[in-house]
């Protein structure tokens, strides 16, 4: 049975704005605004930020939506489209820039999800990676870049698909390397070889089926088969070969591969996944249930 479009208007723990819905339902339902809206909010922990305090350090692991609408609201009451300046912005990253906008198309009742993957158009020469948003117009997937407000060389809010496009999905970059076409030395953090490579590659193929089925968990969070993929490559070239087929329309793959994801506890993380944050000196085991949602929230 093939994956309606509709099964993804609805919010999943992590892109549910909970107790700040109608803060998020104040973001007018266009995409510009939306964009315009999740840069506002957040600021890139990396790009945008320097010498971050403690407290902004702690704001990168909100995860879920509602936390950081919770963080966001405690500093800035003001409605989420009035002007934050960068430093009262809450700390964080693609990852949270695209779960906002995802959160704010489902509350309009349009299919959304995250996109996990690798940008080339931040680096010269070197493919970050990153998360972006797809949305569905009706007629078909359309990818969003919530970061950029503009760019020469594509459509933000229709982005090419397909080789040579200027975002690759995990997926995409982990076949290629699979076939002997693509040196993946180069995909991931610039100067950290633990953080690039084809391990950290087929990390974020599981990554992307997650985030595909609504568990949109932090970059830096690990679980079955994330934590070794080269040992579960047969596992990861599976998915891939599935998430390809799937965005080129294979409704047969995309049903295959939700119900690979519901079965296969490699795949899909439970109550716990084990956390080592960018500011973190160890790992560290993270509740991923409602109760820790909570808990989190007094961040704020």
């Amino acid at each position: 049975m093939a994956v309606d479009p509709e099964r993804f208007t609805q919010h999943s723990p992590y892109s549910d704005p909970g107790r700040h819905t109608d803060r998020l339902a104040a973001v007018p339902d266009d995409l510009t605004a939306m964009c315009a809206a999740a840069r506002n909010v957040i600021a890139h922990y990396r790009a945008d930020l320097s010498d971050l305090t403690l407290d902004q350090q702690v704001e990168v692991d909100s995860r879920w939506l509602e936390v950081t609408l919770d963080v966001d609201a405690h500093r800035n009451p003001a409605q989420l489209t009035e002007h934050r300046p960068l430093q009262r912005r809450v700390a964080g990253c693609c990852r949270d820039h695209s779960l906002f906008v995802v959160g704010a198309l489902r509350h309009h009742g349009r299919p959304a999800r995250t996109r996990v993957g690798f940008a080339h158009y931040f680096d010269p020469g070197h493919a970050v990676d990153h998360v972006v948003v797809d949305v569905h117009d009706g007629h078909r997937w359309r990818r969003v870049e919530p970061e950029l407000p503009a760019h020469a060389a594509f459509d933000v809010h229709d982005m090419p698909a397909g080789p040579q496009a200027p975002f690759e999905t995990a997926a995409e970059a982990w076949l290629r390397w699979r076939a002997g076409e693509q040196d993946l030395s180069t995909y991931g953090v610039r100067g950290q070889p633990v953080l690039s490579g084809p391990s950290f590659v087929g990390a974020y193929v599981v990554f992307e089926v997650a985030h595909r089925y609504g568990d949109e968990l932090l970059l830096w969070d690990s679980w079955g088969a994330t934590a070794d993929p080269l040992k579960n490559a047969g596992l990861v070239d599976d998915v891939a070969s599935l998430l390809v087929r799937a965005d080129a329309g294979d409704a047969g793959a995309e049903a295959e591969l939700f119900a690979r994801y519901q079965q296969d506890d490699r795949l899909r993380p439970g109550d716990q996944v084990v956390t080592l944050s960018p500011f973190g000196t160890t790992a560290r085991v993270t509740d991923l249930r409602d109760g820790a949602r909570l808990d989190s929230g007094r961040l704020a």
